[in-house]
């Protein structure tokens, strides 16, 4: 007969986020993801045609399990993507795809999954003390989004966030970040820390910036920002990138203050990774210790980058194992 675990490999896991979809498979118990892809979001009309994809160009059969992490909150059967238009209903996509399993939660509490399992190379230090064991973790990552979430100690192992931390409020700590915000608050009404901190925040921190510099617009994607900015190209770029990283300081200072985030601080998502040394240099560690009474207190606390681009992989992978076993099968619930 069939062991429980061996009936679960191999799985097919996947980190869905607003722009780009990764697909691996895991073969076995501790084994890492293989057969890597990644694809762009916007090349399918839903996940089950972006994994069918994947299965194809990889020769693979399909898996009797999955897992992914999304970039959304999830409440429930029905699924709609915060930052792209994907909607669909879980239960219909399992049975449309024939899997025993499927299980989905949100993308960044797959990666807080996988955060107890990078060593080395897999993070940048970003200044601070000693990480101090059983304590809460902290995470959050500029992409597409904000994804936010962390990881509380429980029994002996962790309990992971599920969160939209990412839709707090931002608050200005300068006089100039004030008149920032108080230009995206006249474009958007009400500025969250996404509203500048995902690559559409960059975007909108440059029209800003240049806005009170009394210069014509001049619309730059995320990525046209980031690269005149380290390459001092362009000042209002600079300018927006180096505010980026202290806004994101403050606000990474919130959550560990929030979370009591002794055992550390993590920034992953698909920016500052890219960053290098421009955000080593940065606001970010000084604005992170930048809070009055508690400076000291956070200046013990290490902040790193998390360099594992898959990292969320292995999270998904985890997730389903975590995942309570499957209910008898029901009919899906209609998209609202």
């Amino acid at each position: 007969m069939q062991s429980t675990a061996s009936a679960n490999f191999p799985r097919l896991v996947g980190d869905i986020g607003g722009t780009h979809i990764r697909f691996a498979v895991v073969a076995a118990p501790g084994a890492a993801p293989a057969r890597i892809r990644r694809h762009a979001c916007a090349d399918f009309p839903g996940p089950e045609a972006a994994i069918r994809h994947y299965l194809a160009a990889e020769g693979l059969a399909l898996p009797p399990v999955a897992a992914f992490g999304i970039a959304t909150p999830l409440d429930g059967d029905a699924v709609r993507m915060t930052n792209h238009p994907w909607a669909f209903s879980i239960e219909a996509l399992r049975q449309a795809l024939g899997l025993e399993r499927l299980v989905f939660i949100n993308d960044f509490t797959a990666l807080a999954l996988a955060l107890p399992g990078l060593r080395g190379d897999d993070l940048e230090p970003i200044g601070g003390g000693l990480a101090q064991a059983g304590q809460p973790i902290a995470l959050l990552g500029p992409g597409t989004g904000l994804g936010v979430s962390g990881l509380i100690p429980c029994g002996g192992g962790w309990q992971p966030l599920a969160g939209e931390g990412g839709h707090v409020t931002l608050a200005a700590s300068t006089a100039r970040e004030a008149a920032i915000i108080a230009v995206l608050a006249a474009r958007f009404g009400h500025v969250s820390a996404e509203r500048a901190l995902s690559g559409p925040g960059l975007a909108a921190l440059h029209d800003a910036i240049r806005q009170l510099d009394g210069a014509p617009p001049a619309p730059l994607p995320s990525h046209a920002v980031s690269a005149r900015a380290l390459a001092g190209a362009c000042p209002h770029c600079v300018e927006a990138l180096a505010v980026f990283c202290a806004l994101l300081g403050t606000v990474a200072a919130d959550l560990a203050l929030t979370l009591g985030a002794r055992g550390g601080v993590y920034v992953g998502g698909g920016i500052v990774p890219a960053l290098g040394a421009f955000f080593a240099r940065s606001g970010f560690r000084q604005r992170f210790e930048a809070k009055g009474r508690f400076s000291g207190w956070l200046a013990t606390i290490p902040t790193h980058v998390i360099r594992a681009p898959y990292a969320a992989l292995s999270g998904a992978s985890e997730a389903l194992d975590r995942a309570p076993p499957a209910p008898a099968a029901h009919p899906p619930r209609p998209l609202p």
